[in-house]
């Protein structure tokens, strides 16, 4: 079964790389440019996982979004992986606290983000 990932990031060449480093693998990639997008593609296609920018402009950030969907039943609890270029202890710890799964930082390799997929296992998971 192909898994839905959900991209929230409001730089368009992020969102880009990340689709191009996802697109040989067997994903349903979906983007989104804000937070308020993105809570809005979590309604509608319900992804496994999502891949979350946490400083974006407007209402919400990828900090409450990570609360919102993490404390939401009828999302399906997907997986939470955070990207940020702010990597202080304080920053890693709000993102945990917030409900993600993992933390990672920007500029991150394609491997590296190939790599903390695989170590969710939620893509690779018979239960989801």
């Amino acid at each position: 079964m192909t898994k839905r990932i959900l991209i929230v990031e409001d730089h368009s060449d992020i969102r880009k790389l990340i689709r191009m480093t996802l697109e040989f693998e067997d994903y349903e990639i979906h983007d989104a440019a804000s937070a308020d997008e993105g809570l809005e593609a979590v309604r509608q296609l319900r992804p496994q996982l999502l891949l979350l920018d946490v400083m974006m402009p407007g209402a919400m950030n990828g900090l409450d979004l990570c609360r919102l969907v993490k404390s939401t039943p009828e999302f399906g609890f997907p997986q939470v992986i955070l990207l940020s270029a702010r990597g202080q202890s304080q920053d890693v710890e709000a993102g945990m606290n917030a409900g993600a799964d993992a933390y990672l930082l920007k500029p991150f390799s394609p491997l590296k983000l190939i790599e903390t997929i695989d170590k969710l296992g939620t893509l690779s998971s018979p239960l989801s």
